[in-house]
């Protein structure tokens, strides 16, 4: 029989997040620090809301890009946290989680042949989508000692002429890294002389600890080269509502629309009418989940000096990203035996690109009664092997 398979999706490695996720699901009083999902519930005014559209009957597809109410509250807090403003009948579309305005974002920009630009350690859907859509990823290797962010000279030396977009994921995931204005502005004249695109996944935008967010896309001559991915999944607690959305100039909208179309139709309706309620009056749960995390953070990081284990300090997201090297192991080797021998579940740094090799991802979207007890038995590991 021929063979049924793509070669281009076998080439592609499944998610090294999920292999530890899924041995921790059947191993008894372990506890994982490996998945970025909120422990909060979805505050009851949103679910709420979202029982009342259900009640009411609106279970029919929305309009392929989202519901009018959705898109204009998106463009009202753009504006009203970050200075961005956008049209919500031409620049904005609704999606089915982040992830798929990123996926969506790469196949309506790339030609066969395009270079993107990806730094990492950074989310595991980038490269794959990438090479999905037909382009060609060119990988950043960012350095601790810069706190992983992008440098101006990490971004001049990678640019070819076949280079296209640069992805730019901040705040980031695994590290926590931020990219502020001085960050940022350095990139801009570089991006624009080059005339490369931008796509801006700021997921993690309310969850900021120092500073709040900037967006590249509010610099002079960035807007009408971003495109802005952002969500509800983690601001709100939303994960399995499965809602995202993107906001870019009004060609490059249109085209991700029409892959949308095609290929979704619409994103769920219930989650719809729900994030409009989160956007109306969310501002209060957002704040409070930011300090529970800030809480999180702070005892993590002074943890890990305790164990005199290094970890740049993250301003960002809900992860730590601490640097194992010291004891002499592989970060998968590193991990594997964490979990086996205390129960305690973290992310190999590679799971992020080949430059995380040495630091693991530990997130602390959980209780901090669960922290206490793992950074203990992490301490003890430690401990052991140093």
């Amino acid at each position: 029989m021929r063979d049924p398979l793509s070669k281009k999706v076998i080439s592609i490695q499944p998610s090294g997040i999920r292999k530890f996720f899924d041995i921790v699901s059947e191993m008894k009083d372990a506890i994982s620090l490996g998945v970025g999902e909120p422990d909060f519930d979805t505050p009851w005014h949103i679910r709420e809301e979202g029982i009342y559209s259900l009640e009411k009957g609106r279970t029919f597809y929305t309009s392929n890009s989202g519901i009018k109410e959705l898109k204009i509250e998106i463009c009202r807090y753009l504006d009203r946290r970050f200075g961005l403003q956008y049209d919500y009948e031409h620049e904005t579309l609704v999606t089915v989680g982040g992830s798929e305005a990123i996926d969506l974002a790469l196949r309506a920009m790339i030609n066969p042949g395009d270079e993107v630009l990806i730094p990492q350690p950074c989310y595991v859907s980038y490269h794959p989508c990438t090479v999905l859509a037909g382009g060609v990823p060119v990988i950043i290797n960012l350095k601790g000692e810069n706190d992983f962010k992008l440098t101006r000279q990490e971004l001049v030396s990678a640019i070819t002429k076949k280079t296209k977009i640069l992805i730019l994921p901040y705040p980031n995931n695994p590290t926590g890294s931020v990219m502020d204005y001085d960050d940022l502005k350095a990139l801009v004249d570089v991006i624009i002389e080059n005339d490369l695109y931008v796509i801006s996944d700021e997921i993690y935008s309310e969850l900021t600890y120092k500073n709040r967010h900037v967006s590249i896309a509010s610099f002079p001559g960035m807007r009408e080269r971003t495109i802005v991915i952002n969500g509800f999944s983690k601001s709100y607690a939303m994960t399995g509502w499965r809602l995202g959305y993107a906001v870019g100039p009004e060609n490059i909208i249109e085209q991700m629309t029409k892959i949308h179309q095609f290929a979704i139709m619409c994103a769920p309706t219930t989650s719809q009418y729900a994030a409009v309620e989160a956007l109306r009056n969310g501002d209060s749960d957002v704040e409070a989940m930011r300090d529970a995390y800030d809480k999180r953070r702070r005892f993590l990081v002074h943890a890990f000096k305790k164990m005199e284990l290094p970890c740049f300090e993250p301003f960002g997201a809900f992860y730590v990203f601490p640097c194992i090297k010291s004891l002499n192991m592989t970060s998968d080797e590193f991990a594997t035996k964490l979990l086996m021998e205390e129960k305690v579940a973290v992310v190999p740094g590679t799971a992020f690109g080949e430059c995380g090799e040495g630091y693991v991802r530990i997130s602390y979207a959980y209780s901090i009664d669960n922290l206490k007890i793992a950074m203990d038995r992490m301490e003890r590991f430690i401990r052991k092997y140093k």
